[in-house]
């Protein structure tokens, strides 16, 4: 009955007229009729827990029945995080301000909030760092999130109010990331997503992707980013997409080669987001951004609602994540 609810639910709240446009899309560039697409796509729906966004990304169309059991859909994903994540215990990761407090061994960074009250604080802050990020406390997908830069003539008092006005309250120092990973887009901090399971005992790591920006301050995939996947030696092996399913085998701007580039520190980031996931037990699936500073791998933030990345089976045909995150979950 919960499952028939559900997908009442799902039927009365989908975006038709997108999902036509993304049909659409499909079907110019698999060359198979529209109707025989979106049936598809609506069988993929019922069956597989697959939306039409997962649909596109994970290109079901191209898969086999079997082959299709074997991929996380968004829908899959949810109930993971129903079963192993404790929301009593979200607030932990996705206020970011109590985030950095709780991990405050594993960020390497400093930061303060400001208050309304601690103008001169900000001011001995703003001066000592000469770059600041200033985020919202509960901000997704990189939104809500500004860089500014340390100048004699900015007057400091408007931009703190403008600050608070704007609640972008947790004011950080710059991470100056690893030269090597500037080399491939320097106006961002490109970082890995390391999704870690801990089974109440043990962490493990069971996948890795890597995320790029491209034209923006950030690497998120809703704000222009793109994101590829990287080997358990830490090479990335495809080339990276974008949220419009553009792909690229060079990054557009840097002109710089993405599939074979080796991620450096990439084992002591695997072992940090490890140890960092043992402090919160009750919170056992969780999506970490790691940044590679000059001297090694910096905690961003932890998601205790991990999106779904999975490699293009036009990259890499074979299987999705179901299979791997067996091996460590009950699902």
């Amino acid at each position: 009955m919960k499952k028939i609810k559900f997908l009442i639910r799902c039927i009365i709240r989908l975006d038709y007229k997108n999902m036509i446009k993304i049909a659409k899309k499909i079907s110019k560039k698999s060359k198979k009729p529209f109707l025989i697409i979106f049936i598809d796509m609506v069988y993929c729906g019922l069956t597989y827990g697959a939306g039409y966004y997962d649909y596109q990304e994970f290109e079901f169309y191209l898969l086999n029945k079997q082959e299709r059991k074997t991929y996380l859909t968004r829908t899959k994903n949810n109930s993971i995080i129903s079963k192993y994540n404790d929301k009593k215990y979200f607030d932990l990761l996705d206020d970011k301000v109590k985030f950095n407090e709780k991990f405050a061994k594993y960020i390497n960074r400093d930061f303060m909030v400001i208050d309304g009250n601690n103008f001169n604080e900000f001011n001995t802050f703003f001066r000592t760092h000469k770059s600041i990020i200033a985020k919202v406390i509960d901000g997704e997908g990189g939104h809500g999130i500004e860089k500014y830069n340390y100048g004699r003539g900015s007057n400091k008092k408007r931009l703190y109010n403008n600050l608070i006005e704007k609640k972008e309250i947790l004011i950080e120092e710059c991470i100056s990331q690893h030269k090597d990973i500037s080399s491939l887009y320097p106006s961002s901090v490109n970082t890995l997503r390391l999704f870690t399971f801990c089974d109440g005992k043990d962490s493990f790591v069971i996948n890795r992707v890597f995320k790029i920006g491209n034209g923006g301050v950030t690497d998120n995939f809703s704000s222009g980013g793109m994101y590829t996947f990287v080997n358990e030696e830490g090479e990335i092996i495809v080339p990276a997409i974008d949220q419009e399913d553009n792909v690229f085998e060079v990054h557009p701007i840097t002109n710089k080669k993405i599939v074979g580039y080796k991620i450096p520190y990439f084992k002591e980031a695997c072992d940090l987001v490890c140890e960092a996931s043992k402090k919160i037990k009750e919170v056992k699936y969780i999506g970490w951004d790691v940044a590679i500073g000059e001297e090694g791998p910096i905690i961003i933030e932890g998601n205790s609602f991990p999106g779904v990345f999975q490699i293009k089976p036009s990259f890499k045909r074979g299987m999705g994540l179901i299979p791997i995150y067996k091996k460590y979950m009950d699902i």
